[in-house]
């Protein structure tokens, strides 16, 4: 059995994402335990909302140091949306520090003429980390769902596993380093696609605790 823990500090959409998990084979456990997240085989930190309200959050739950020992251990972890962005050191939709596990922040989207803010529905991912894991039995160029203002500018391009293109602008839409995987958007909102790179996740997941 797969125990995939899935961190609870009210900024997330908790039962999308673990129907998405139990649709893609792995056990998810809600938790806002640091020993349990320690205990989990992988971890996911799901999100939505802003930027501050949600590193609050974590911190009143005694949470970003644990996250960032899960991280360190070499252990799977999954950001998603929010997620994503709070794993960077800080963002300009607020004042808090991020995590810092990845160096950078997250910038908004320019205005320009024909494109809506917040970036919101389908979109095309581009590979830039096409061996990702998370991208195996996928298409070219596949869709996935966005609701977004503020996307990650990582200081390392090359962690950048994936783009967007919104207007004229190219920004991360995901992002890989090691054991360490985020999305901007939302795989459990993806259909096909999004239960696909879930299944993926889950299937490292595996082959990490096999080895």
């Amino acid at each position: 059995m797969t125990v995939i823990a899935v961190i609870d500090y009210d900024m997330g959409n908790l039962h999308s994402a673990c129907k998405g998990l139990e649709k893609a084979g792995a056990t998810p456990h809600i938790t806002d335990d640091a020993n349990e997240l320690e205990r989990a085989d992988a971890v996911i930190l799901p999100g939505v909302g802003a930027f501050d309200p949600a590193m609050q959050h974590l911190r009143s739950r005694d949470l970003v140091q644990p996250i960032r020992d899960v991280i360190a251990s070499g252990k799977p972890f999954l950001g998603i949306c929010l997620g994503l962005q709070l794993l960077f050191e800080g963002s300009e939709e607020g004042r808090e520090p991020g995590i810092g596990a990845i160096k950078g922040v997250n910038r908004h989207f320019r205005p320009e003429p024909g494109i809506t803010i917040p970036h919101m529905g389908w979109n095309q991912l581009e590979f830039t980390q096409p061996n990702c894991p998370l991208w195996q039995h996928l298409p070219a160029n596949p869709w996935v769902y966005f609701v977004h203002s503020y996307y990650a500018d990582p200081a390392d391009p090359s962690i950048k596993a994936a783009t967007i293109t919104h207007g004229s602008q190219s920004v991360t839409a995901a992002i890989a380093r090691d054991n360490l995987m985020a999305a901007q958007f939302h795989p459990e909102k993806s259909s096909t696609a999004g239960l696909q790179i879930l299944s993926n996740f889950v299937s490292q997941v595996r082959s990490a605790v096999l080895v």
